[in-house]
């Protein structure tokens, strides 16, 4: 199986994880510890001085990170992470190694973050800001309507920040 295959599948088990959750089953799993990832040793809060965007929704969070996960599918090499978006409103994006040995100290998730800035630079909504290189990943999730970051080697290290 190809890895453009592999990956799209896991996009779509974990958008089509989406479909039909309860107010009972996000009660339960809102926090997804100890499904997707264990439970996170750290957490912080980041304050973006960037507004959340008037008018996004679940539609726009889970299109944003198929943007970012197309993005994903059209490098030559695998990042060795999967993003997915969760919650009833698609409020919470994990971020989950998918290699061991990826990602494994609060220090390698942070650079990934800082990565991920580089990236984000490009999206059009930052291009549109006018001056992208003044936000980071974090802002972006704030101008989506993400509440919640997690990121996680996916074994036995994992880390919160809340988007405020």
């Amino acid at each position: 199986m190809t890895r453009a295959i592999a990956m799209t599948m896991l996009v779509v088990a974990g958008l089509a994880g989406q479909t039909g959750t309860s107010a009972a089953q996000e009660e339960n799993f809102g926090r997804h510890e100890g499904y997707y990832y264990p439970v996170p040793q750290s957490e912080e809060t980041y304050t973006s001085s960037v507004p959340e965007l008037e008018g996004v929704n679940r539609k726009s969070r889970v299109g944003l990170v198929a943007g970012l996960i197309k993005r994903q599918l059209e490098r030559q090499y695998d990042p060795g992470f999967i993003i997915l978006a969760k919650g009833l409103e698609a409020e919470k994006m994990i971020i989950i190694a998918t290699q061991d040995g990826r990602y494994d100290t609060l220090y390698r998730l942070r650079a990934l973050i800082a990565a991920l800035t580089s990236e984000a630079r490009f999206s059009p909504l930052l291009q549109n800001s006018g001056a992208p290189e003044n936000f980071n990943f974090l802002d972006l999730l704030k101008l989506g309507g993400f509440k919640e970051l997690t990121l996680s080697n996916g074994k036995d290290v994992a880390h919160r920040i809340i988007v405020k």
